[in-house]
This record gives C-alpha cells, structure tokens and sequence, in this order.
C-alpha cells in the first residue's frame, strides 16, 4: 500500500531549486505524486512500497546541493555552494531549520535556526569571488594585460568551481537546463573567446544574485515563522494544587495551566475560573480584548490582560489554532492558482527555446553571412543567461506565499491560490443569516401555549425535542427551559429535519418543533394562531411550533440580533461593485426585516437544496462567494466558487469550505476580497516585470547592446525584484477600508 512521506528540505531560494529537487526525485522507483513548497521548504510525495527507501530520497536531494530531513526533524544546515576545501562541512555544526515545521518544537531550536547572510556557503561564494574580481582588477593595474587577463581567468575559474559541479549532479540526473548549467556555460565560453574579465564579473554578479534571491526568499517565510512564535515557550502546570513549569508543547489534553496577567495562553483551552480580558489580535487580528469567563474556548497565542485564569487543555500541541493555522498555509502551497499552473506549464517550454535561439544566435550570422564568431557567440552567450524562467516561475508562489501570511495575521485563511484567485474574480456575495449576518445567539422572546397547555408543558417538550442539537435555535430554547428552572422531559429518537426543524419521541409520543408552515400543514398549528404567527413574524422574530401528532402544543418566538458591523460590511461590498444577497431557511417576513435593515437582497423559506440551486443561478452572473457558519451550510459551501466559513476559529471553520473568517466580523468578508485582489494585481505585476525584463534584454543582447554581466542581472535581478514586490503584500492591511 503506498504512502504519503514528507520531508523538510532547506536551501532552497527560487523555483528553480524547487523544481530541480521535484525533477530529481520524481525519478525514483516507485515515488509518484511529488509536491516541492518552495516557501514552506516541504517535501511531499507518495512512496509505493518495496521500491525507493526514504534513504535514497535523501541522498538524491543533498547530491543536488540542498539538506534536508523527514518532517518535524531538525535539518542541519550545511553549504549548499561546496567551496574547494570545504569538503561540504557544516557551516558552523547542525543547525536546526525550518521552525514552521511543527509549532510544537523547542522554540530554542528556533532561535538558532538563524543564520546570517555571510556565514552561509552561498555568503562566503559572494566574498571569495569578490575578493577574487578585486584584487584581478589590481593586479591588472599593476602588472601587464596579459598577466592581468590570466588574474581573470583563474578567479572565473575559482568561483565557477562550485557552480559547475551543481550543474555536473543536475546532468547526471538528466536535467540539463538548470541556471547553473547555464551559467557554467556561458561563462566557460566567455573565457575561451578571450572575455576573461567580464566572464569572473559574471561569475560574482551570480553569487550576489543567489544571495540576494535566499535573503528575499527567507524574508518570505518569516511571515509564517512568526505564527510559530505566537506561542509560549513554557506553561504553568497545576499538579496538586501547586504550579510547576513545563514545555508548552508537552501539555496534554484536560490537563490544567495557570494564566497570570500579561501572560500567553500556552494552548487551545476552555477557562475553567477566572474572567479577564482576553486579547486575540496575535491570532485573530481582532484589536479589542474580548471578555472571556468559565465555559469559554481561549486560544494558543493570545493574550491575558487582566486577571489570572485556570484553563483546561482541549487540543495538543500539534493540533492548537496556530498549528492549525500553520498547517493550512504550509498545504495552501498545494493548491495552485490557475494562473501558476499556466506559468509553469509556459516556463517549460520558454528555457528550450531560449537557448535554441542562443545556438542560432551564435551559428547562424557567422556561417551564413561571415560575421565575427567571437561577436556572435558572445550574443549567443548573453543570451543563454536570459533563459532561466526563475523570475516567472516564483512571481506567483511568491505573492500567495505573501498573501496568506497576510491574512493569517488578521484571521482571515484562505487554502492556496486557487481560492485566492477565485475570491478575486467575486462578483456576488451570498450569506447565510443565523449565526453569520445575525449574532448566532437569538433568544427565546414570547411564549404562546395553546388551549389547555401551560408554558412550562411547552418548554419542557420543546426542550425534549432539541436535547443535544448545536442549532442556534436549539440552544436558545435549552437556554430559557434552563433559565425558566423546566427540565426536558425524557427524549430518544431526536433527528434534524434540515430546512424544516427537528423531531423526537419525548416522553413515550412523538413530538415537533417546526417551521409554522410545516406544522400547518401537518395539523400542528391552531387556526387561530396564524395571525399571531404573521404578527410575530413582521416583528423580524423567528416563530417556531411545538406539536404532537394531531395536537398543537403552542408557539415559541424568538429573535436574533444582525451583527453590529453587518451593514458596515454590506455597504463596503457594494462599493466593490458587488451584489450582495441573503439566503435563509426562516419565513419571508423576517428575512425582509433583517434585509431591510442592511440593505441587501434576501431570498427565504430556503430548504438546503434550494440554496444551492439559488447559488448555481446567481454564478450565472459570474462567481459566487458564500458565506456561513461552516456546519449547517457545508453543501452551499462547495457549490460555491468560494466557500468561506465564519466560526470563530473551530476545526470546522479551519477545515470546512476554501477559506475561513477566524474572528466574527462581517467587515472581514469585503477585507478578504480586497487582499485577493491586491494579490492577483501584485502577482500581474510580478508577470510583466519578469517577462518584461527577459524581452528587453533577449533584444538588446541579440543586438550587442548589452552583454554578459547585464544579462544575468536580468535572470537573478528580475527574481529578487519580483520577490521584494511580492513581500509587500505583508506589509497590507486589507481591514482599511
């Protein structure tokens, strides 16, 4: 049976890395389906059993030059660049990489994750070649020209040591058209036509560029570190009434930890004494501390600003929020947007015909028209260096990369590119009303029994019938039995009717509690109470009927109140140019009541099926973004372009529909929109400035405008400058309206 295997694999800085690694062990016996994370360092692929042993994966990624690791190991970080003498030993001893790993590592490992720029092998290739170039130029100035020429050739030479044999590994792994084969030569010709100088300023303008590239690339995944920091290093264990210090990560599930004052919550938890200010803006990007007493779910990473709280465990290390979190954009990688799925699909055939055009360049003018070969190669050589589509490659992966970071910090998830894209091209927005436009916690407001039937006879069937269902309504008529000191009578049975109510067998005899309509029509209503019904309704409550077969037990109000910021939210999505509309399973009355207040469309009485179809209608008009609570509305979910869902940072809200709202503010839906579409304009940025580039110089080379130096300026420059603009995506704030 095969198996998903996932490794961390560090050095990677551009596409091309990650696309060399995916070449290469894809490859393999027995590996199919292999995803290399460029931003997240991941290695996943499915292994078939009895073929390629995990050992052989990882001796084909470090013959490439790159460490790497089964997840949630430490990586030791050795020289990518194997400089002579080096014998491709450890910078400065293992070091251990990629803390977004797994958040529930040593946050010591973390912090000497850090490397600086000059003491990795890449850093130390840039000082020896520039060491190298300078003191060619001096010896130049100081000597001959030919002896100066020969100072040219042996620091080209010295710095293209490292670069070739990359180039040598990658070949014999049957990938002949990498940068560094490229590199190898363009340089190596550059020196046989006597351009010795421009030739070792070549060789150092590329180690510069790799490691600007790594710096760029590491400033990218920062943004996904920083989550992995939000929780605490340690935690305050109570163990018989004492407190002792541990790891944060080994807490377990229903074990209790004290909150002082000041303090992070080490994890996922419900408060169990104590109520304080708890604020979540590290997770949720919510600015105010928000109230939280016993009973209430906390988060790893947030903030206890007042009083001191005993809080019970409820979720690992490995499965808190932030994990969650962290899991959910490291998989984003995954989930390509179709404009990235056609830049690779174009990028694989742009190299080859580059570098047939540098052949012809280089062939034809000399042997059809007699043209100089040293002038034409040369062109031809400038050319090669321009075929390497790592800008075009990265300028998608990186903007998303960006992007989610983005997002993730103000509580608003999206899984990968796909959605990203999708959610930009929104054209109208759907919500559902209970728990979404409305605050999810109506009350129970009137109680009407019929003839014969005291209040507390309704409550306590109407209590029977909702025991244990999590629908808002349910937990409204729990509430005020609760409140109103009536226990529910004794139920079994109980099953949702979806769009209609519920039923149960309570007390030995079956029992309703429907929709009026519904009930009318199966004789549970009194005539009489139609008006009342129309009354209540027009009011903008909900009304639910309580009956038994054949006999009606009476009516139940209730009201639930619109979000304070849902009109706010509705007038910011109108002034994106976008139709907004509210769909519903309550009666038409009052859907307009709620509706009329926010100034929006609404379409009622919906049944689960009718709001897909109402969704399938309104995508005819261009995509759909749906909005709800992330467990009633799953089917409209998926039926729509986007699905998001609002539920306060649940596993269901995480993990159900394409993306996830984590604090309850309407206002974030229109922020959503706004950081997709400043994505998908970075990412059409990133486009024409990497194709844009490559054009002007695959002309002015072929002209002799330019040469060699400015050419890989335009390959390694183009993917820093694409990078650095995809990095101020982090810097948005998409909740400014």
């Amino acid at each position: 049976m095969t198996e998903r295997r996932e490794w961390t694999v560090t050095g990677m800085d551009c596409a091309s890395c990650s696309g060399k690694v995916a070449r290469a062990v894809e490859r393999l016996p027995g590996v199919s389906d292999v995803t290399v994370a460029l931003m997240t360092e991941r290695l996943s692929l499915t292994l078939a059993p009895d073929t390629s042993e995990p050992d052989t994966i990882e001796v084909t990624v470090r013959k490439l030059g790159f460490q790497i690791a089964p997840r949630g190991q430490p990586v030791a970080r050795k020289k990518v660049f194997v400089l002579p003498g080096d014998a491709g030993q450890p910078v400065h001893g293992p070091v251990v990489d990629d803390p977004t790993d797994h958040p529930e590592r040593s946050h010591a490992a973390q912090d000497r994750g850090k490397t600086r720029w000059f003491a990795t092998a890449k850093g130390r290739l840039v000082i020896l070649t520039g060491a190298l170039l300078g003191a060619a130029w001096i010896f130049e100035l100081l000597s001959t020209a030919k002896a100066g020429q020969w100072a040219f050739v042996l620091a080209c030479l010295i710095g293209l040591v490292p670069v070739a044999m990359r180039a040598a590994q990658a070949l014999r792994m049957g990938q002949p058209f990498t940068i560094e084969g490229l590199m190898t030569i363009a340089a190596g010709g550059a020196l046989l036509i006597g351009a010795a100088e421009e030739a070792a300023l070549v060789v150092f303008l590329f180690a510069v560029g790799e490691v600007l590239e790594g710096v760029a690339a590491e400033k990218a995944r920062q943004g996904i570190r920083a989550l992995a920091n939000l929780v605490p290093r340690t935690a305050l264990l109570e163990v018989g009434g004492r407190t002792r210090t541990i790891p944060a990560e080994a807490l377990e599930i229903g074990q209790i930890v004290l909150v002082r004052p000041g303090d992070r919550i080490p994890a996922d938890g419900q408060i169990i004494d104590g109520t304080s200010g708890i604020d979540e803006s590290p997770v949720t990007g919510e600015s105010l501390p928000r109230s939280r007493g016993p009973g209430e779910a906390v988060f790893a990473g947030s903030i206890n600003t007042e009083a001191a709280l005993r809080v019970r465990v409820t979720h690992e290390a490995s499965d808190n929020t932030i994990a969650r979190i962290i899991r959910l954009v490291e998989e984003a990688e995954e989930a390509r947007a179709p404009t990235e799925r056609f830049i690779d699909r174009f990028s694989r055939y742009y190299m080859p015909v580059v570098i047939l055009l540098a052949a012809l360049v280089a062939l034809v003018p000399p042997l059809a028209g007699g043209a100089d070969w040293n002038t034409w190669i040369y062109r031809g050589l400038a050319l090669l260096l321009i075929g390497c589509p790592c800008a075009l490659v990265i300028s998608v992966p990186a903007s998303i990369a960006s992007a989610l970071s983005s997002g993730a910090r103000r509580g608003l998830l999206m899984k990968g590119g796909a959605a990203m894209e999708a959610a930009a091209r929104t054209a109208h927005v759907v919500f559902d009303k209970t728990g979404t436009l409305t605050l999810g916690s109506p009350v129970v407001t009137d109680l009407y029994p019929a003839e014969g039937v005291s209040g507390d006879e309704l409550l306590a069937v109407a209590a029977g019938v909702e025991t244990g269902s999590s629908h808002p309504l349910a937990r409204a008529i729990l509430g005020r039995a609760e409140a109103d000191g009536i226990s529910a009578l004794p139920a079994r049975g109980a099953r949702a009717l979806p769009g209609i109510g519920a039923e149960a067998v309570v007390a030995g005899e079956a029992a309703w509690v429907c929709t009026p309509r519904h009930a009318a029509e199966q004789g549970g209503i009194a005539p009489q109470a139609a008006d009342r019904v129309t009354l209540l309704e027009e009011q903008g409550k909900t009304v639910v009927a309580v009956y038994r077969r054949g006999r009606p037990l009476g009516l139940i109000a209730l009201r639930d109140e619109p979000r304070p910021d849902a009109a706010e939210a509705v007038r910011q999505l109108r002034a994106l140019g976008l139709g907004v509309t509210m769909l519903t399973g309550d009666n038409p009355r009052t859907a307009a009541s709620i509706a009329g207040g926010l100034g929006l469309e609404f379409r009622a009485a919906l049944l689960p099926q009718d709001k897909l179809t109402a969704i399938r209608n309104l995508g005819q008009g261009g995509a759909v973004m749906m909005i709800g609570d992330g467990i009633n509305d799953a089917p409209a979910l998926k039926q729509a372009a986007v699905g998001v869902a609002m539920g306060g940072g649940t596993d269901v809200a995480l993990e159900t529909a394409d993306a996830a709202i984590l604090r309850d503010r309407v206002t974030d839906v229109p922020a959503m929109i706004r950081l997709a579409r400043a994505t998908m304009g970075n990412i059409r940025q990133n486009v024409t400035l990497a194709l844009g580039l490559k054009a002007v110089f695959l002309v002015t080379s072929v002209l002799g405008i330019t040469g060699l130096w400015i050419a890989i300026l335009a390959d390694t420059g183009a993917t820093v400058l694409v990078t650095l603009n995809a990095l101020r995506l982090l810097r948005l704030d998409p909740t400014r309206n």
